[in-house]
C-alpha cells in the first residue's frame, strides 16, 4: 500500500526496486480523498513495472484512470458495494474486499465473486496485539477452508510476515509510509526476504 501525495512516486519507485510486488494499492494520504492528478502517476508507474494498480474504495476513479481494480473497505452493505464496483469495472478487473471481522461477510463476498478477501489489524485500534491475533486467526481459518485468495493487511515486520505465511496466507500487504524512500524500501525488502525463506515458504 502506498499513500498518494508528495513523495509518493519516489517511494513507489523504491518499493518496486526493493521487492517483487504482485500489486500496489493506492490509498489516501492523511485525511484527504484520492485525487486523479495525485493517483494517475502512481497507476502509470506500477503498470510500467507490470504490477497491478488498485485504487482504495473508488471504482469510478479506478475506471477513469485505467487502474487494474479496486479494494473495498468494510461497509454496511458489503455485498451491494462489491456488486456496484464489479458493475462499474467489469468482469476482468480485480475487486478485492475487506470484510472486517465478519466471517459471514467474508464468505458472502467470496461467493459473490470477490477476487480476494483481506483481513487486517488497523493502526487506529488501541489494542494492536489483540488486533493482530484476530487477523492471524482469521487468515488461518480462511486458508484452511477456502480457495479464494487471502491477503493479510497491516503487516509491519518480517516476524509477522513469517507467521502469516505459515498460517497459509496468499499475499502480504505492507504499507509504505511517509519515511525516506530508502528506509521504507529496506523494510519492505526485509519482509520480502522472509517470504522467500524455505522454512516459511
Amino acid at each position: 500500500m502506498i499513500e498518494a501525495g508528495p513523495g509518493a512516486a519516489e517511494r513507489l519507485s523504491a518499493a518496486l526496486e526493493a521487492a517483487d510486488l504482485a500489486s500496489v494499492l493506492i490509498v489516501p494520504g492523511g485525511d484527504s480523498d484520492l485525487r486523479a492528478d495525485a493517483v494517475r502517476p502512481l497507476v502509470e508507474r506500477a503498470q510500467r513495472a507490470d504490477v497491478a494498480a488498485l485504487i482504495a474504495g473508488d471504482a469510478a476513479l479506478a475506471r477513469t484512470l485505467g487502474a487494474d481494480g479496486v479494494h473495498l473497505e468494510p461497509a454496511s452493505e458489503r455485498v451491494a458495494a462489491y456488486e456496484a464496483a464489479r458493475s462499474t469495472l467489469g468482469a476482468d478487473a480485480i475487486v478485492g474486499v475487506d470484510p472486517g471481522i465478519s466471517r459471514h461477510d467474508a464468505m458472502s463476498l467470496a461467493e459473490a465473486g470477490a477476487d480476494y478477501v483481506a483481513f487486517g489489524a488497523p493502526a487506529h485500534l488501541r489494542d494492536r496485539d489483540k488486533a493482530r491475533a484476530r487477523r492471524d486467526e482469521l487468515v488461518a481459518w480462511w486458508a484452511e477452508i477456502f480457495q479464494v485468495p487471502c491477503v493479510a493487511f497491516d503487516v509491519e515486520t518480517p516476524q509477522e510476515a513469517g507467521c502469516l505465511v505459515r498460517a497459509g496466507v496468499d499475499f502480504i500487504a505492507v504499507r509504505v509510509g511517509n519515511g525516506e524512500p530508502a528506509s521504507e524500501a529496506e523494510r519492505l525488502a526485509a519482509i520480502a526476504d522472509v517470504l522467500r525463506m524455505p522454512e516459511v515458504a
